[in-house]
Order: structure tokens, then sequence, then C-alpha cells
């Protein structure tokens, strides 16, 4: 990361203008919106018009529909965060008489609760929200649709009550807590429940004609938590930066990341997406992108971070259908990702490093499988498999000669050496695995013991 990011090239910037402008012109929308931020800072803004004269500024609003659930997740996590619950809780236990049962918050996180897609008729989207003063009037007779955690399946009602959850274990509004939890402390100045000036109006466009019908907006009461939002592509990008990064005055990286890791299986088939808690996951062009689309009667959103480029995009329009917002935010970030690659760090060495510490590194052996273990910038270590591929984990340091696994089939898992009476080093364990610095040797640490006579030959 750079800690101040170069203009980006005429060439790139004209990419992205065609880009935005393709996209409002085949969308037939009468405004499309979109900014893209790289390492932490907005590099480029773009806005096409059907108005000549009239294209919309980076601090007009949108409605930004289901990227909406995204905030709500955070403000669930920072409950977690704080010890206020726990996400394997079931609902009951905080917010009970819900009649949802026992499904758990890490499953209506992630779409896995079973609950139903939609609330009962009339189309919750174009109808105030006072036609649904209740949760029951939310979730209907038939919430339940699959058992709970065993398969995704998005639910707005789902989201509908985890902002019901917030209200009744922080004991405010789900508004409230927005503001003072998110919007505050992130500087989203532009980012509201209702809108205000400059703001668009959402517009539905004739299929096969180009003649225009305004859409209403309601306010969605109880289902605010699911949809209620208006942002701007430059708070939306900032927003997406600390779904990168992280920000201890909301929630910090070890938990964003537990955000971003993926909930529950993807739906047959679709080996391109998954959901984390409170964000979509997709692979597009080779890259993993993180964020959520969004739509309401009258607006499209999208909006896309690359971490490991360090780019993100947003793309906002007033138009009921016709954009894939979702689809041009991922063009924009493989636009500067590709043509302006992220240049890394200079290598430096470490300001100093533990004898003990430097002794572990380099070759061990599982079996006869073999592993490399290197020590990490962040004072934790990397354990990868030297041939064919394979597992593969980073680990922070948890003391007293202990690691904890980030990722990979090691997840959670404790690493820890293992020493002699005498002080020196004999093996390490892996969650019952031992590693040693020769293939099968010695006889008293790997389980089951070691042939007395040796490696032979035919």
């Amino acid at each position: 990361m750079t800690s101040s990011p170069e203009e980006l090239l005429p060439s790139t910037r004209r990419a992205l203008l065609h880009r935005i402008a393709v996209a409002q012109s085949e969308g037939r929308t009468p405004s499309y919106a979109a900014a893209v931020l790289r390492d932490g800072e907005i590099v480029w803004t773009g806005s096409r018009s059907c108005v000549e004269g009239h294209a919309p500024e980076p601090g007009t609003q949108y409605r930004i529909g289901s990227i909406t659930k995204t905030f709500t997740a955070v403000l669930v996590m920072r409950l977690r965060d704080e010890g206020l619950l726990d996400l394997g809780d079931p609902l009951e236990k905080h917010l009970p008489g819900t009649g949802a049962g026992k499904v758990t918050i890490a499953q209506l996180l992630g779409h896995s609760a079973g609950l139903s897609a939609e609330s009962p008729a009339p189309w919750w989207e174009r109808t105030p929200g006072t036609l649904r003063p209740e949760l029951a009037d939310v979730l209907g007779e038939g919430a339940r649709m699959h058992p709970p955690g065993r398969r995704h399946h998005y639910s707005n009602p789902g989201y509908t009550v985890l902002g019901s959850l917030v209200e009744a274990v922080r004991g405010v509004s789900w508004e409230e807590a927005l503001q003072r939890e998110i919007l505050d402390p992130l500087g989203l100045t532009r980012t509201a429940a209702r809108p205000s000036a400059p703001h668009a109006g959402g517009w539905a466009v004739h299929p096969w004609a180009d003649v225009m019908l305004p859409e209403p907006s309601e306010d969605l009461g109880l289902m605010a938590p699911a949809g209620q939002l208006w942002s701007t592509t430059e708070d939306l990008c900032r927003f997406a930066w600390f779904l990168a990064e992280g920000d201890d005055r909301v929630l910090g990286a070890a938990s964003v990341r537990e955000m971003r890791t993926p909930a529950v299986p993807a739906e047959t088939g679709d080996w391109v997406g998954t959901y984390g808690l409170g964000v979509q996951i997709v692979r597009s062009e080779g890259r993993t992108l993180i964020g959520h689309g969004g739509s309401l009667p009258g607006f499209l959103a999208g909006l896309w971070v690359s971490v490991e480029d360090g780019v993100a995009a947003v793309a906002l329009t007033n138009v009921t259908s016709g954009p894939a917002t979702g689809v041009t935010a991922a063009e924009l970030v493989g636009i500067v990702a590709d043509a302006e690659p992220r240049i890394p760090r200079p290598w430096r060495p470490l300001p100093s490093v533990d004898p003990e510490l430097l002794e572990l590194t380099g070759p061990w052996y599982w079996g006869t499988y073999s592993y490399g273990l290197r020590l990490a910038a962040d004072g934790g270590v990397e354990l990868e498999m030297l041939r064919g591929g394979g597992r593969k984990s980073r680990f922070v340091a948890a003391g007293e000669g202990r690691w904890t696994g980030l990722d990979g089939y090691y997840a959670g898992e404790t690493l820890s050496v293992v020493r002699r009476a005498d002080g020196s080093v004999s093996h390490l364990d892996l969650g019952s695995f031992v590693f040693t610095r020769e293939p099968y040797g010695p006889a008293d640490a790997v389980p089951g013991g070691v042939d007395e006579a040796g490696w032979r030959g035919l």
C-alpha cells in the first residue's frame, strides 16, 4: 500500500468513463454514477445523465437497497465483539417470540436460516412499512422454507429480524445505532435512512419503448435493515475500504475478515459465488471480490472490493431494471487492477528477531510430507507444503510457543512447540499432527513409533 496513491493514467480514466457510458446507454437509465477507490483514496469518479448538463455529482444520493444488509451485519458483529451475544446463539435467546424457531444469529447473517425470501403480500418494496407493523407481519405464516443451516436461501425477512435484534440488545433504534456506531465514526455523512438533496429520483423504463414512469419511494418500516439506505458513490467507496481493512472504531481487521469468509455452501452449480456474514463473495476474472448488490424499485446499486488489489468500485443508477450495476462495478475494479497493478511494498528486513523463533524456521516433516516454516513480518508464522501444492496456512502468535491458524485447512487450529526436558525442540504439534525435523523421526515423537531397523533399500 502506498501512502499517497498516484493519479490514474489518462488511458485508465478514459476506459472507466467509457464503461459507465456504455452502461448508461445500453442499460437505458436516466443517470449513472460510479467511483473507484485505490489503497484507501478515491482516484476516480464519473457520471452520465439523460439530461445534458445535469450529470449527478459524487455527493448525489441514490437508494442502495440490499447493500443496507452489510451495514446491519456490521452492527450485529459489533454486538458479538462486545460480548453481548454469540453468533451461535439461537435468535430466541435475545429476541423471543418471533416464531422463527431456534435459528442462530450466524444462520441469519449468512442467509442459511431457511426463512422465506420475501414477506407476505403486498409487495413490500412498493408499499409503506406501516402495513407490516409487527415482526409477525414480516415473517408471515410460512416463514420457514428450508431446514436451518442446510442451504443458502436469501431472506429479506431474515435481515429484518437482525435489525430488530440490534434494537433489542442495544436498547435504541436500528437507525440510531447505525448513525452512532458506523456512519459517524467512518465519516459517511451522505448515507442515511432518508434522502436529502441532492438525490436522484427513482424511475422505471418501459421494456419496449424509451419512456419512463416514476417509482414510489416508501419508508420500509421494520424492514429498513434489509434495504432502506440512501448513499453516494464516495461514501460507499469508503465503506468498501472499511470492509477490506477494518477500523478499530467500528470493527477490527479480524472481524471484517470473518465477515468476508464463506459462511454457507454455494448453491449447486454456482461455483463463482457464495455468501459470508453480510457480504457477497464472488470470483470475477480470476480475482475474489467481496461486497454486495442492491435494488429497490427505481434504483440499482453495486459495490465490490478486491482486497488483494486494494481496489474498490461502486456503481449506482436510478432505474428499476436494465443496467447490471454489480457487473459494471466488478469491471471497473478489473480495469484499474489490470491496467495499473498494485506496486508491492519494498522488501525490508525485520527490525528484530527472537533467536529461538528463528531456530524453528526451515523444513519440517509430517510423516514423509515436507513442509516449510517461515517467519511472517507481523510476528506470526507461515506453514506451507513444499511439494505438490496442498495445505498452507498463516498463524498468528498466541504466546508461550503457540500460534493460532488464520486460514486454510488449519484455520483456528493451534500450532505449538514441544520441547524436551533439556529445553531443546522435539517436534511441532499441529492439531495432533506431529512435525519432525527428519521424516519419521524420532521414535518418541511420532505416534505409533518408528521401525527400529530404520530406512532401508529394496
